[in-house]
């Protein structure tokens, strides 16, 4: 009984396992397309610590990827599963649900740029159910 109370306490102490980070947004440009009513232009770049994973989400918008670091998984629903390394590209169209998104290392981070041709003010990520 003594031996089942003392693992039961070392379960206790021991430390939890890491939950799961999630990526880092940073806007780099915002710009309104004036020669394309109501469209704006917009720059980010996504970090995702390792493991890190998206939900599956939508954009309204042209999404074009570039690779910058590390590497990640990239689907779109009806699409080939791709898993894309520095200096590769991705699109995604107004229409498209992400269905995979996340860093393919669970040990590295991935870094990425994202160019959004999208309706001005509109939210970037739409999440889908």
């Amino acid at each position: 009984m003594k031996i089942v109370k003392l693992i039961l306490c070392l379960l206790w102490l021991a430390p939890s396992p890491p939950i799961a980070q999630q990526a880092k947004v940073t806007e780099v440009l915002s710009k309104d397309l004036s020669d394309i009513p109501g469209k704006e232009g917009l720059m980010i770049t996504v970090e995702y610590p390792p493991g890190a994973s998206d939900p599956v989400h939508r954009h309204n918008a042209h999404g074009f990827i570039y690779v910058l670091e590390g590497s990640i998984v990239m689907q779109v629903k009806g699409g080939k599963k791709v898993t894309l390394t520095p200096g590769q590209t991705f699109y995604e169209g107004p229409n498209d649900i992400h269905v995979v998104g996340r860093n393919a290392s669970k040990t590295q981070p991935a870094k990425f740029v994202v160019f959004l041709v999208k309706d001005k003010g509109a939210p970037v990520l739409i999440p889908v159910k």
